[in-house]
């Protein structure tokens, strides 16, 4: 006799799901109780007979919801409830560092470090990242701050200052503008290509290595005005800039802007004071990038735009940043979404109540 080890294989209840199993338990039993032989039955389902009467015994003690499906008990959790929310608060509320690891930024790896030193627990690395998936957490860019930043300078900048310029500048019908200053190198280079897996793509581009410097003002509004020059910022060219900047505005203009030494420079003040209330200028807290909202905008020029072409020559590239200053300018709204940013929300905060 041979044994068709196949049809075996193909019939072995043991392959099925749970779902399927219980469907076949409460269809054979029907057809029992509907005067069919229980070996009948399991021959017509590719069953063994002694499956087909251990279902009837079952039936028998603990009626139809017997035969249904549970939920098969996985692995008990290497981490209870409470490791978790202690995990959590860990990696969300401490520096790395202050954590005795060497990095500032939480790898998966030093996760994993983290739970056996906290916990005694040993989790592969794939478990590590479903445990944090679960916790609702995902790898993510940070945000850089300067440790020389003054937390309570930037409170005092957010609630007291700024509403007071603001306010100001309304009495006054003025524009309150934000200003900054950036460069961009022909070496600069942003974003990825799809290629083949495993040939990386070359894009030629020159090898000489030049910038120019760009400075530009945006308003909560969406107005943005630049310039793009040679060299380093100095008094001179903010004052050019400011001069513009005050010959196209109807109104008084309020400008905010860091603590470069070219705009607290004494020509710059003494030019300010020419203007008699034209032009008032404001300096941000120190080492706070992230409250000028035209910090975007040099995301927008140079990364999402500049840094995805090639450069030629400075004149290219110097063509370039205009182009792309020139896009951005006749996107207002584009600008306006620049506000938007959470670290922003002072100024918007400030317009909604005005």
């Amino acid at each position: 006799m041979i044994w068709d080890d196949r049809v075996v294989r193909e019939n072995d209840g043991r392959k099925l799901d749970h779902k399927t199993l219980e469907a076949l338990r409460l269809r054979a039993v029907d057809q029992v109780q509907q005067g069919a032989h229980p070996e009948d039955v399991a021959a017509a389902l590719g069953l063994h007979r002694k499956t087909v009467y251990g279902w009837l015994k079952t039936y028998r003690e603990g009626g139809r919801g017997a035969l249904l499906a549970r939920p098969v008990p996985g692995r008990p959790p290497r981490l209870g409830p409470l490791q978790m929310r202690k995990l959590w608060t860990l990696i969300a509320g401490a520096d790395p560092r202050q954590l005795q690891f060497d990095f500032a930024l939480w790898t998966t790896e030093m996760i994993r470090e983290l739970i056996r030193r906290e916990f005694g627990v040993g989790l592969s690395a794939v478990s590590v990242g479903r445990l944090l998936a679960k916790m609702g957490m995902s790898p993510q860019r940070p945000l850089w701050r300067a440790c020389q930043q003054n937390p309570e300078a930037v409170a005092r900048w957010k609630q007291e200052e700024y509403p007071a310029i603001a306010a100001a500048a309304a009495a006054a019908g003025a524009t309150v503008w934000f200003a900054d200053e950036a460069g961009i190198r022909s070496d600069y280079h942003a974003g990825t290509t799809w290629a083949p897996v495993g040939q990386t793509p070359v894009v030629k581009v020159t090898g000489a290595r030049f910038s120019v410097n760009m400075i530009s003002a945006v308003t909560a509004k969406g107005a943005l005005r630049f310039a793009v020059f040679e060299g380093t910022t100095t008094a001179k060219s903010f004052i050019e800039f400011c001069k513009r900047l005050v010959h196209d505005s109807a109104g008084p203009v309020y400008l905010i802007v860091d603590g470069h030494p070219g705009h607290r420079a004494k020509a710059v003040s003494k030019y300010v004071a020419s203007t008699g209330g034209k032009l008032e200028l404001f300096y941000l807290p120190g080492y706070s990038p992230e409250l000028n909202p035209d910090e975007r905008a040099w995301k927008n020029v140079k990364h999402d735009r500049i840094g995805k072409v090639g450069v030629a020559s400075k004149d290219d590239l110097k063509a370039k940043a205009v182009g792309a200053l020139r896009r951005l300018q006749k996107m207002p709204r584009l600008v306006r979404a620049f506000f938007a940013d959470p670290s922003l929300r002072y100024i918007t905060a400030v317009a909604l109540i005005a």
